[in-house]
């Protein structure tokens, strides 16, 4: 676990706004601090020495002076904070989110989506502590403790031999303690990770395990979990106030030791009153940021774990794109534009997940006004196939709209309108959903997709509900497809792609639903529909059957 991530500047602009900033309020810092040590000592001389206050009127503001300032700084460097924890949140947690965009589905199959969800909510949040508390004294260890230092030795050498040679113990104590501190922290973040995917897993397939009789006996795995995250956090607690009391006693310890010495050159007559007294004032300072560091280092710990897993995020994803972007694909590449006929064409295009091969060498052309049809058993690789338009597959061979290569992975694809086998609806109005993302809806346009999609006659400010909650199955379905529709009716978008767009309807429904889709392609779209029912298949003008082809490589 790294005090400074260098990776923090690299994917958060706000975080070196945030630490030029501290540099110079800590630099400031410094300077008050040596300036209120300088005139108390002299404040004190004064008094003892039997000066009047009229002689003492500058040592006096001066000390006032750097009171208040100290206060102002204190309080600038506050705000500073919460302003840099703020941006820096809110940059890493939208490249975090572009991120798992830019490697798609088959990537986040593979990992826990509520794990995911605590990751771009409670650990980025976690990051507080670290810019509120850690950070400051971390910017002050580096500018005000070899400053101080370096005026004690001016002031008085043998004090700062002692201080030189002190110091160091409290990094020894912080690198032991945090090695212990990454251990039953990271305990601790990924009992919370489980916690969580085992909660929305149990709440996901709540209504399966009521029917089944099997929902009390989730309680003594979600107690089973929660135990042990308390177990860890009540470690994280006794090694915080463990590491805390050594921290403090060794800073005491070194302190004491340079009184000490102050003490019995000052008895003896070796250092004067006013040189011994502003050392002593100045040693705690010297001590007291590295010794906050290590304090606030476990307020900052499950920040400190959280982002490591972002930026581990945020390097696979940029190592994604690299790839892509050098990558050479095999197989016979594409006519030039000019000679190539119109339509969408797969060039011995292969798909392969963690080393399994569900698709290999498929070719194929599918020209604009006609209606081409995906079949094949469950686990062909229809919805890989499709899945390589979509982007959010890595594939091989090259994928050709009129003659001209489409680009590999996630981007923006305004040629493109696409129905899952899944609705994935929003919570809100039917019109809302169809028109996904839009600024404006084109009434005309919602109209017909809505009519197209055999939901003529809905009010389009109906309530779909959460994930579609507010309506049935074959309701939701025709509202996704209606979404796909409503894009493919725009000048731009040349291929409508729609994956088992009627499992969930009638027969009479699916009937004119076909219709509906051989009027889009007679108007010129290149149409593939992915499909198992027979309706579907009477009204292909090409059939694309593929056939198992999983394969280890």
């Amino acid at each position: 676990m790294r005090p400074l991530d260098p990776r923090l500047l690299r994917y958060a602009a706000g975080a070196r706004w945030f630490f030029a900033a501290g540099a110079v309020l800590a630099a400031l810092q410094t300077v008050l601090t040596i300036a209120f040590a300088w005139s108390l000592s002299q404040a004190i001389v004064g008094v003892v020495e039997g000066r009047s206050l009229a002689e003492l009127r500058t040592e006096i503001l001066v000390f006032a002076g750097t009171t208040i300032a100290r206060l102002v700084v204190t309080w600038a460097s506050g705000s500073v904070s919460i302003r840099g924890a703020a941006r820096v949140k809110s940059e890493l947690r939208s490249r975090l989110y572009r991120a798992i965009g830019r490697l798609g589905p088959a990537w986040s199959a593979g990992r826990s989506s509520a794990g995911l969800t605590v990751l771009g909510t409670r650990g980025l949040d976690a990051l507080d502590d670290y810019f509120g508390k850690y950070l400051p004294q971390l910017i002050l260890t580096v500018i005000a403790t070899p400053v101080i230092v370096a005026v004690m030795f001016w002031q008085d050498v043998l004090s700062g031999v002692f201080v030189v040679v002190t110091l160091p113990l409290i990094p020894v104590f912080m690198v032991l303690i945090g090695w212990a501190t990454q251990s039953v922290q990271r305990q601790q973040w990924d009992t919370l990770s489980e916690l969580s995917g085992n909660y929305l897993d149990v709440l996901g397939g709540l209504s399966t395990l009521k029917s089944f009789g099997r929902a009390e006996r989730q309680l003594t795995r979600i107690r089973v979990v929660t135990e042990r995250y308390r177990v860890a956090t009540m470690k994280v607690l006794r090694t915080t106030f463990l590491s805390g009391f050594a921290l403090e006693l060794g800073a005491s310890l070194s302190v004491a030791l340079v009184a000490v010495g102050v003490g019995m050159r000052l008895v003896a007559g070796d250092i004067g009153f006013g040189p011994a007294l502003f050392v002593l004032l100045l040693a705690p300072e010297a001590f007291l940021p590295l010794r906050n560091v290590g304090t606030n280092f476990h307020a900052a710990a499950e920040g400190v774990t959280a982002s490591e897993d972002v930026f581990a995020i945020l390097d696979e994803a940029a190592d994604a794109a690299d790839a892509t972007a050098t990558a050479v694909h095999p197989g016979g590449g594409p006519s030039s534009a000019a000679t190539a006929p119109a339509g969408l064409e797969f060039h011995d295009v292969g798909v392969s997940y963690d080393g399994t091969t569900v698709l290999s060498g498929v070719s194929a052309r599918f020209a604009p006004g006609r209606v081409g049809v995906l079949t094949g058993p469950s686990g062909s690789g229809k919805s890989s196939l499709i899945s390589t338009l979509l982007g959010t597959v890595a594939h091989d061979g090259v994928l050709t709209l009129d003659g001209s290569p489409l680009p590999s992975g996630p981007g923006e694809r305004p040629w493109l309108a696409w129905s899952g086998q899944r609705p994935g609806l929003i919570s809100g109005t039917v019109a809302d959903n169809v028109s996904l993302g839009e600024a404006s809806v084109d009434p005309d346009r919602l109209t017909r997709a809505l009519a197209l999609a055999q939901l003529d006659g809905w009010d389009a400010d109906r309530e779909c509900g959460v994930a579609g909650s507010l309506l049935s199955g074959g309701q939701a379905q025709r509202v996704a497809v209606a979404r796909a529709f409503y894009r493919a009716l725009r000048p731009e978008t040349r291929v409508l792609v729609l994956d088992e767009p009627s499992s969930a309807l009638d027969h009479e429904t699916e009937r004119r639903l076909a219709a509906s889709i051989t009027e889009l392609a007679a108007g010129g779209l290149v149409v593939i529909v992915a499909s198992h029912r027979r309706r579907l298949r009477d009204i292909a003008d090409v059939e694309l059957a593929l056939t198992p082809a999983v394969a280890k490589r």
